[in-house]
């Protein structure tokens, strides 16, 4: 069954939602609710623009919204819309409505008895691929796809342009059946006066003007379209005709593009294919191309082409549709999400790496204490202990790409950082590269980590010397910029407002673009193997990411390398004076009187640390998480003086937590945390309980021993946490 719908109203803005979610429906009723009135002025103005109508005041309306939760019902009340004369101009259907009919069956069968409905489907692109969809329902211009999250802008635009599709239809079938009786009661007319001259020449006067008005209405909505479109010639050689919108994309003028002497397609296969189909009769859709400008611009553009006849002459019309913007966002979001998976991952091994190396150190350092060892054994260990804090270097940049390693962060002054780390470079780049200084005077200074921005520094210029390996120049500028929306604009990860820039520009090979998308990925190199461990960069990444920053990179083959370092102003506005070294605590003789409880998820781990402690003099009582904690607290609670506990621990409950139960029974009980990660990333309320030490892994027994000690003496909140 094929059923036409009734003559139409006026307007039709009757909207039927398909949906088994009763909250999108809520939303579908908010979003088209009530009307916006800009945007329905903004809609006049297109339909008058290429429609040829005169705009008026805005007309501004709401939309009346149906509900049908499954596919079955959705068609029964397209039926029973239809039989009350007053169908549905557009459907909402969602792609997954379990248990009944999908989205694509259910538009499959409300098409066939009702073909003139407008539909969006609603979907997050994971069930049906576009061509799985095209497939089932046909290629079809009366189907949207509307991607979840939606816009609502986006919604409300296509609302508004689909009814008005739905509208168009139904008055375009009924001028076809006007024209229909027009013709038959022309034709007779004409048979009635064949024989009058005079006739036919004022019919065909009145026929030519038509066709002018006809072609000024066109022409009207074809140039001023915002969509790009040209008038081309079957051998590509030369346009008819091309709009505004057209020129302004390839950057070339109406007289180079109507000439030919313009090339705006980057691959030259791109017209060939073009011509290949329009000659084979085949319209063509959203064919992925790019376009190259006449300022060597590249943008990337959705082609639709169609064969098309003026004067009895054939042309082809081209209809560009411009996603470079698009494209770049969704690249930007898929590298942005390939780093956080990398960092997560890169902080959970980091994390482990730190507990094992713990134990290793701690175990190794104290077995270095005895005096009996043998010198072969003493070698052994001490190339142990050599690799053991190798490995925590590593662990400390993973941590840092990954954004959680421990930083100290003061106001500093940028150009004395350079100056004093550029005494060390001298030594490392070599006598083969020279090294120029522009550094602006007078800069204000950044809220940085002096260790971690030296670290920044000496990277990028390590990195730098790499790629020139025959000799270069290697320049380290530091400006002041004002970052603005159009900044932003072309960096997404910039931020608004004041910032010094830190660039390091080489006149080495230069990076492609396939090698700068992975350049701040761990362990990714381009360098042999045993010359470098591909965490230089990534470790740049995370400390800018981590101090508030952002990176941009400015290179190509042969052509050298620019990397540009962002670091926020500092709110103070003068240079703090460096942090003066802790002075190491008091010396104190543990004894037996003082109970240990240690809390660590590690076996290993937990019985070092109970026999360094142990080996101290003081009692240790060691549980493996929280829930085991808490059954050792209740069989020895006044016994206990200090809780030493890991922060992240299985069971459910977390070191925190197991201090905060605790310290509600006893108030007077000191607590050390201990983490692989920093302790600025266990929230506000961790920064708040200053009256608790953070010893972070890993750590060799001195520090744990100085450590315990110094918070066993102390009284109230302590100077600073334990590094």
């Amino acid at each position: 069954m094929n059923l036409a719908p009734p003559t139409s109203q006026a307007h039709n803005h009757r909207i039927l939602i398909i949906d088994d979610n009763p909250s999108i429906h809520e939303d579908f009723r908010k979003i088209l609710g009530p009307a916006d009135a800009k945007l329905a002025e903004e809609l006049d103005a297109t339909e008058a623009s290429l429609f040829g109508d005169t705009a008026g005041a805005s007309h501004a309306q709401n939309f009346r919204i149906d509900s049908a939760f499954q596919g079955q019902e959705g068609l029964e009340k397209v039926r029973a819309a239809c039989t009350e004369g007053a169908p549905y101009a557009v459907a909402f259907v969602d792609v997954r409505m379990p248990p009944g009919w999908d989205g694509i069956e259910t538009i499959s069968r409300i098409w066939k008895e009702f073909p003139d409905l407008q539909i969006v489907i609603c979907t997050a692109y994971s069930d049906y691929s576009w061509d799985e969809i095209a497939k089932s329902v046909g290629n079809t211009d009366k189907m949207l796809v509307l991607k979840k999250p939606f816009d609502n802008v986006e919604v409300l635009q296509m609302a508004h342009a689909l009814s008005k599709k739905w509208q168009l239809t139904q008055k375009a079938r009924e001028q076809m059946e006007e024209l229909d009786a027009l013709v038959n009661q022309r034709t007779a007319e004409l048979r009635a006066a064949n024989a009058r001259l005079t006739g036919e020449v004022a019919e065909r006067a009145a026929a030519e003007e038509a066709l002018r008005r006809s072609e000024e209405r066109f022409s009207k909505a074809f140039h001023a379209s915002p969509v790009p479109m040209a008038i081309q010639r079957p051998d590509g050689k030369g346009c008819l005709d091309a709009n505004i919108s057209f020129l302004e994309l390839v950057g070339a003028s109406r007289e180079a593009v109507l000439a030919g002497s313009t090339t705006f397609w980057a691959d030259e296969s791109t017209p060939t294919t073009l011509c290949e189909e329009l000659a084979a009769r085949h319209a063509v859709r959203n064919l992925a191309a790019t376009i190259r400008t006449t300022s060597n611009e590249t943008r990337e553009v959705l082609v639709a082409a169609e064969n098309l006849e003026l004067g009895n002459a054939p042309y082809h019309l081209l209809i560009l549709q411009d996603i470079t913007d698009r494209v770049r966002l969704e690249n930007e979001l898929r590298q942005a999400q390939k780093m956080e998976a990398v960092g997560r991952l890169a902080a959970g091994v980091a994390h482990d790496f730190n507990n094992i190396l713990t134990v290793i150190l701690g175990n190794t350092s104290m077995q270095l204490r005895n005096p009996r060892l043998d010198k072969k054994l003493t070698s052994s260990l001490n190339q142990v202990q050599r690799a053991a804090e190798r490995a925590t270097a590593l662990t400390r940049q993973l941590l840092a790409y990954s954004r959680k390693q421990i930083i100290q962060r003061r106001a500093l002054a940028l150009n004395e950082v350079v100056e004093q780390t550029v005494a060390m470079l001298r030594r490392l780049i070599g006598e083969h590269i020279a090294l120029d200084l522009q550094l602006t005077p007078d800069l204000p200074p950044i809220f940085a980590d002096p260790s971690n921005v030296e670290q920044v520094i000496m990277n990028l210029a390590l990195n730098a010397r790499d790629a020139m390996p025959d000799g270069g120049k290697l320049t380290l500028t530091t400006t002041r910029v004002e970052i603005d929306q159009a900044s932003r604009a072309r960096n997404p990860e910039s931020q608004l407002g004041p910032y010094i820039c830190l660039a390091v520009k080489d006149t080495g090979y230069g990076m492609d673009a396939a090698t700068v998308g992975r350049i701040f990925e761990p362990f990714f190199t381009t360098k042999d193997p045993g010359q470098g461990t591909g965490m230089g960069l990534a470790t740049v990444y995370g400390v800018l990411k981590q101090h508030g920053g952002w990176i941009e990179v400015d290179t190509a083959p042969r052509r050298g390398t620019t990397i540009r370092t962002f670091f926020p102003l500092s709110v103070e506005g003068f240079v703090a004076a460096p942090a003066k070294p802790e002075s190491s605590p008091i010396e104190s003789t543990p004894t037996n009187d003082i109970s240990i409880l240690v809390v660590e998820d590690e076996e290993m781990l937990r019985e070092f640390v109970s026999e360094a402690l142990a080996a101290l003099g003081y009692r240790v009582l060691s549980a493996a998480n929280g829930r085991d904690a808490l059954d050792v607290w209740a069989e020895h609670r006044d016994e206990i003086d200090l809780l030493l506990t890991d922060i992240v621990m299985p069971e459910s409950i977390s070191g925190r937590q197991l201090a905060h139960t605790l310290i509600l029974d006893k108030p007077n009980l000191k607590v050390i945390f201990t983490s692989g990660y920093s302790s600025e990333l266990f929230g506000s309320e961790f920064e708040r309980e200053k009256e608790h030490l953070f010893l972070a892994k890993p750590y060799l027994p001195d520090r744990l021993a100085q450590t315990v000690a110094m918070h066993l003496q102390s009284e109230g909140t302590p100077a600073a946490a334990a590094r």
